[in-house]
């Protein structure tokens, strides 16, 4: 059972790293500029921050122990 979990725990983090890429590249071609944005008007950086914003919301929390 702790095999399933953990691969359920790594395709969700995989997951949500892919699915924050695709957002990240998506802001970038509806809403990034053309000129003077350092950071909005990179593909690549947008779709770079957009994966690690991904991966940082997938991180597993630690659940609180009820007594």
């Amino acid at each position: 059972m702790s095999y399933l979990s953990d691969m359920n725990t790594k395709l969700k983090i995989l997951l949500l790293t892919a699915l924050g890429a695709v957002l990240g590249y998506g802001y970038y071609h509806f809403f990034g500029c053309t000129s003077g944005c350092p950071i909005k008007s990179n593909w690549t950086t947008m779709t770079l921050y957009g994966a690690v914003f991904g991966f940082v919301i997938s991180l597993p929390t630690k659940k609180k122990k009820i007594k």
